[in-house]
């Protein structure tokens, strides 16, 4: 068991003590302000019960993909502006992501006080998981919390190096707020979920959720296949798929599914079909074997959201990760806005139901019904991977997961 923000904390943590904060501040901008605070929310109480100590907070994110060069649109300024904002405190910036400036910058905070570090992804060390990278952070880190349960199944830099040189220094390690309560609910469905227990999958590909379906199968019982996936699974039944996105070269592994799930995995049986995923596109429902050669698939149809909204409706827990089509496309949404709604309507009524991944996320807020959704994971593939059993670097490197260093 990893150890928490509480225990750092319940030991007595020194007024003044540096704490590396690795968050998950990887939020869409639009100019130059934060689109989706939901990230950077979550964390808010994780800094304050450290501000509330007299610590000097030295946060740390990556935000977007840009590939371990200054890319200035990917520039986490915006954020600290918005962060200062939910704390309603000063939180400086730091335009640098490593090296002497960050030391010189952090040893002038005072007690008390938040710092935000640039774009950890500036840097190609923290991807390749530099340990000079994670030694120079190291350096001015007296203890180091996680609260990015997002990139918690990736080994980087900041993930996984850093908090393997604080301990190596004889500080602390631990997973903060959110990342403790992202643990425990999915250890709820990991360990003892409520029956019927269904699982709905969507996106594009079955090759990133191979892992998942085949640890997911002997758990649940339905899943339940949206999103272009299915369309691969329809080419694996002989099924024409149009010009629709297909994964042909999973068609093997979906052939294999098919067989070891039976009735247990279920396909659309019907399809919203267009010629362009255009916006204001003609759209026409049809039988999933009735798609035409220059027909794609673009959203699950009528009469799949009911026996889909069925199957949810008498869940005792629901997972669900992607979207049923392109629900982006005004026109397209009515398949995924139908399970959003069938996901809230079953947690309204007690059921445990875990939403993980942006657009799921995104959809849920787009249908107007987040609010009434039991938990919106901030972590696609590391929820996945976890449900999914496998560990996640980051969390294997806190304190308490064992006697070296976090390895198990």
């Amino acid at each position: 068991m990893a150890k928490s923000l509480h225990d750092l904390l319940q030991s007595g943590l020194r007024a003044g003590a540096t704490v590396a904060l690795r968050a998950d501040f990887n939020v869409p901008l639009a100019s130059g302000r934060v689109a989706d605070a939901v990230r950077v929310e979550r964390t808010v109480p994780s800094i304050v019960q450290l501000l509330d100590a007299r610590a000097r907070v030295v946060l740390l994110s990556h935000l977007g993909r840009p590939g371990g060069r200054i890319v200035p649109e990917l520039s986490l300024r915006p954020v600290s502006r918005f962060l200062a904002g939910c704390l309603r405190a000063p939180v400086r910036f730091i335009p640098h992501t490593a090296g002497a400036a960050v030391r010189e910058a952090v040893a002038e905070m005072p007690q008390g006080s938040v710092s935000l570090v640039e774009n950890t992804r500036f840097l190609p060390g923290e991807t390749g998981n530099d340990p000079a990278l994670a030694a120079d952070w190291a350096r001015w880190s007296d203890h180091y919390v996680l609260d990015a349960f997002g990139t918690a199944h990736r080994a980087h830099a900041s993930t996984d190096g850093l908090p393997r040189a604080v301990r190596a220094k004889g500080g602390e390690a631990v997973a903060g707020g959110l990342v403790e309560r992202e643990l425990a609910v999915l250890a709820q469905v990991l360990e003892r979920p409520g029956r019927p227990h269904v699982a709905i999958l969507g996106g594009a590909k079955i090759s990133g959720k191979i892992h998942v379906i085949e640890a997911l199968l002997p758990k649940v019982d339905v899943l339940l296949v949206g999103g272009a996936m299915a369309n691969t699974f329809f080419m694996a039944m002989g099924m024409r798929t149009g010009a629709s996105l297909v994964e042909a070269g999973a068609s093997g592994t979906a052939s294999r599914l098919l067989v070891e799930a039976g009735s247990r995995l279920v396909l659309p049986v019907d399809c919203v079909v267009a010629k362009s995923t255009e916006p204001g596109a003609h759209t026409r429902v049809v039988d999933r074997g009735g798609i035409c050669p220059d027909d794609i698939v673009v959203d699950i149809g009528p009469t799949t959201v009911r026996l889909f909204q069925d199957y949810i409706s008498r869940a005792s827990t629901v997972v669900w990760n992607g979207p049923m089509g392109l629900f982006e496309v005004a026109g397209f949404e009515g398949g995924t806005f139908g399970i959003a709604r069938a996901a809230a309507d079953v947690a309204d009524s007690g059921a445990t139901v875990i939403v993980g991944g942006g657009d799921s996320a995104a959809a849920a807020r787009a249908a107007g019904v987040a609010p009434r959704l039991g938990h919106i994971s901030t972590g696609g593939g590391a929820c996945l991977d976890l449900l999914a059993g496998k560990a996640l670097p980051g969390i294997e490197a806190l304190s308490g997961r064992s006697d070296h260093g976090g390895r198990t």
